[in-house]
């Protein structure tokens, strides 16, 4: 289905939070899983006091495309099974990769709709999904780490902040690493969305993709998108009218994008026309330690002009 052309933006629908107990599906949209990463990430769920379930599928590989977990309709299946399911309390992405382009039209979305909503978590490739779940069933995600990659392994504030974006919400609405920056200084408010900022670019003009950003806020990422690249992914959304209305831009990592001043230099000179504030090195996305950023959610963008804290402040817990 296809979704009409919508007014500014209004705040999603939200799940509920986990607790100890909560039965938690792991799904592979995208490319396929390492086995020992996955059993990794398994015990660290486990760990939590939830229950994961395995999708049937998560374990698979294409019989001739390597790099995709299954065949499309797989894992279309698998994820609709998952979240159709009223004993599964959330949904949660095993990796990234590609492929999520490939399924995302084989899901149900009004069944996907009519179940509710869930938790859902995943980025990078898995932005296809988050678009869809905000455009098409009108349901707020995750934009958060998975659970059989690196950062959620091996960082432990990577995996803490997931944990209390899943039990206790309210303890994490206020997101920026030290690390973040005012490219352009300001302030805004809008309801979230975004992720890599390829997978947005690709999905422009696509059934049921983003027609304008009237009342959003953007946060964006990627990972090996060399600067000239990054600036025809930005031209591209600049174009087709998708970025059209955006009240401000929190950046994320730029994981293997080139010498970062040039990064910088097409972030400046792509958004700083607009007359909105925009914040660098938020610390989402590929980077080494992954915030978990709510999408579909209203949030206040502040990047002082006397280089004080920039912070992006969801005004709701993620959970209900």
């Amino acid at each position: 289905m296809t979704r009409q052309d919508p007014g500014p933006a209004t705040p999603l629908a939200r799940p509920a939070r986990l607790r100890p107990g909560s039965r938690v599906a792991v799904v592979a949209p995208s490319g396929p899983v390492p086995a020992d990463r996955l059993e990794e990430g398994l015990a660290v769920l486990r760990d939590w006091g939830l229950e994961p379930v395995v999708g049937p599928h998560v374990r698979s590989t294409h019989p001739e495309l390597e790099y995709l977990a299954g065949t499309d309709a797989d894992r279309a299946a698998d994820l609709q099974a998952a979240w159709c399911d009223p004993s599964v309390e959330a949904v949660l992405c095993a990796r990234g990769g590609f492929g999520a382009h490939r399924m995302v039209d084989l899901v149900d979305w009004a069944a996907i709709r009519a179940s509710g909503p869930k938790v859902f978590v995943g980025y990078s490739d898995i932005t296809v999904l988050h678009e869809a779940f905000a455009l098409r069933a009108g349901f707020a995600t995750l934009h958060g780490p998975m659970v059989a990659t690196e950062t959620f392994l091996k960082d432990a504030p990577t995996r803490e902040h997931l944990r209390a974006t899943l039990f206790e919400p309210e303890t994490v609405r206020t997101l920026g690493l030290t690390s973040a920056g005012a490219l352009v200084p300001g302030g805004a408010e809008g309801v979230l969305y975004g992720g890599c900022v390829s997978l947005l670019a690709a999905d422009t003009g696509t059934p049921g993709g983003r027609s304008h950003a009237r009342g959003n806020l953007l946060v964006i990422e990627d990972t090996g998108e060399e600067p000239y690249r990054l600036d025809g992914i930005l031209t591209r959304l600049l174009r087709s009218g998708a970025l059209t209305g955006v009240a401000g831009v929190a950046c994320g990592s730029w994981q293997e994008c080139g010498p970062y001043e040039k990064i910088r230099a097409v972030l400046a000179d792509r958004f700083g026309p607009l007359g909105i504030p925009v914040v660098e090195e938020l610390g989402f996305g590929h980077g080494a330690t992954a915030l978990t950023i709510p999408l579909g959610l209203p949030a206040v963008l502040d990047a002082p002009a006397d280089g004080g804290r920039c912070t992006l402040t969801v005004q709701v817990p993620a959970l209900l």
